[in-house]
């Protein structure tokens, strides 16, 4: 009977299955890893030097604009992506002062590397490793790296190398401190998503302490008293984002305080020194009129609670912030290659560091040799993407002329070199207002806008540079929930 014959075919099933593995596709990918891990010893696959029938190997050092934009573009139907960084994500950095006084959420500014560039997560070749680069071989087109780890109860860093097909470097800089003595330990910067997220809760923690019985009127104004250090954009709008955050939420929620909360900003020279001077004066009245105590002066010794001017004029302080610009990183000062002025790594007119095969140089990290005639460009975020993006159509190109591999590019023709036009600049500075300015140079005439008309033009041109649309939503209710109901003071 039918019924039969199918109950038989079960069983004959059943019984051979017995003799099998649960999970036979599992077990085969778990022999499959383990013979290769022992091919491998314990190298992960794919960081040996490429073989012929692979993809040539993109190595990206760092991800800021520069790195990030340049992995956006690559081609990876022609390359393999490998990139090393000690953050698994880009930053938003014009936006980064926002999220200090809870205009904006933390994530609203982080783009995780895996959105920016999807083959790293999912092409068999391409890799993210989260560590830091120690060193560079030139010789033997190879990078030395050191996983990241966190804590003391983490595991030991674990060294490894990674061969390259070609190598570009987008590290950044680093703050620069002068070598004044206390920056590094008492000092908060403003670079990074973990920067913001301390000074957050510092001021927030120095609000709430300073609320308390028993503590003396001097020790309270130390506390509220807020110190920037740095009259660059970066400065400036953070000042403004703290004087709106004192004047529209501090006052409402921590009355008994409110009129002791100060920011202070000291620069040595000007501020804004890169914008029109009607701008730059439209700022200075602007700040000062939203309380912002604005010093000329030099930082001669930061200590625990107070700076000391070179005109010997002690400033107690509860939270500082240091932006004074940036400037080459140990690792770039370390590279035995040749560095621009300012210590940059030295590149010429299509980017590439002229001394090694297949190294190339882009962001904060890289400046035009002096042999170019070419000045060093600005460690802004727009000359980063711009080199990004250029970087990649440039190995796009070498790549479909079959010079993609290592020591391969010598006679590929590499068309135009790079050519950074500045697009313009611009800075909140609160209370609705902003600048624009659009000269191309501080010498040249161009347009130059302040007031509500540029903070509208400030937010919507960021808002259309969020990377992702994701992040664009963030950022747009983010705004609107603030402009409603206040800034978040919660401190978590």
């Amino acid at each position: 009977m039918a019924w039969f014959r199918n109950l038989t075919k079960v069983s004959s099933i059943k019984s051979s299955l017995k003799n099998t593995h649960p999970f036979p596709l599992l077990a085969s990918s778990l022999t499959h890893f383990s013979t290769e891990a022992n091919k491998h010893n314990q190298a992960p696959p794919g960081l040996g030097p490429t073989r012929p029938n692979e993809k040539p190997r993109v190595v990206v050092l760092g991800t800021g604009w520069a790195g990030c934009r340049l992995m956006k573009g690559l081609d990876t139907n022609i390359y393999d992506v490998v990139c090393v960084s000690p953050r698994n994500h880009m930053v938003f950095t014009p936006l980064l002062a926002s999220t200090c006084v809870g205009t904006l959420e933390f994530r609203s500014v982080a783009e995780p590397i895996g959105r920016i560039q999807p083959a790293i997560s999912r092409e068999p070749g391409s890799y993210f490793f989260l560590s830091n680069c120690t060193a560079i071989d030139t010789d033997n087109h190879l990078v030395h790296c050191q996983t990241v780890t966190d804590g003391v109860d983490s595991l030991d860093p674990w060294k490894f190398k990674i061969s390259y097909d070609k190598l570009v470097i987008a590290l950044g800089a680093q703050p620069l401190t002068f070598g004044i003595h206390g920056v590094e330990e008492h000092a908060i910067f403003l670079r990074e998503v973990y920067h913001a997220q301390e000074i957050r809760r510092k001021l927030l923690l120095n609000l709430m302490l300073s609320d308390m019985p028993g503590i003396s009127q001097e020790e309270k104004s130390r506390l509220l008293h807020c110190v920037v250090v740095g009259g660059g954009p970066t400065g400036v709008e953070f000042s403004g984002e703290l004087s709106d955050f004192i004047m529209k939420d501090v006052r409402q929620r921590y009355a008994h305080v409110k009129d002791k909360i100060h920011v202070t900003l000291i620069e040595a020279n000007e501020i804004l020194s890169s914008f029109d001077d009607r701008l730059r004066q439209y700022a200075t009245k602007q700040l000062t009129k939203s309380g912002v105590h604005l010093v000329r002066g030099i930082v001669k010794d930061v200590k625990a609670q107070k700076l000391i001017l070179n005109d010997g004029t002690e400033v107690p302080y509860g939270l500082l912030v240091w932006s004074t610009g940036v400037g080459p990183s140990p690792l770039v000062n370390s590279l035995e290659l040749p560095k621009a002025p300012g210590g940059r790594i030295g590149v010429d007119e299509w980017l590439r560091a002229p001394s090694v095969q297949d190294v190339f140089s882009i962001g904060d990290c890289s400046g035009f040799l002096e042999s170019t005639g070419k000045p060093t460009l600005p460690a802004l975020a727009q000359v980063a993407e711009r080199q990004g993006k250029y970087m990649a159509n440039l190995l796009n190109k070498i790549g479909k002329a079959g010079g993609g591999r290592a020591n391969s590019a010598n006679g590929v023709e590499l068309g135009e070199p790079f050519v950074y036009r500045h697009l313009g600049s611009m800075a909140t500075i609160g209370r609705y207002k902003a600048l624009v300015d659009l000269r191309q140079s501080k010498e040249s005439k161009g347009i130059a806008l302040a007031g509500f008309t540029s903070w509208f033009i400030w937010r919507s041109a960021y808002l259309t540079r969020v990377i992702s649309w994701r992040n664009r939503f963030y950022v747009a209710i983010n705004w609107l929930t603030t402009f409603v109901f206040g800034r978040d003071i919660s401190r978590i």
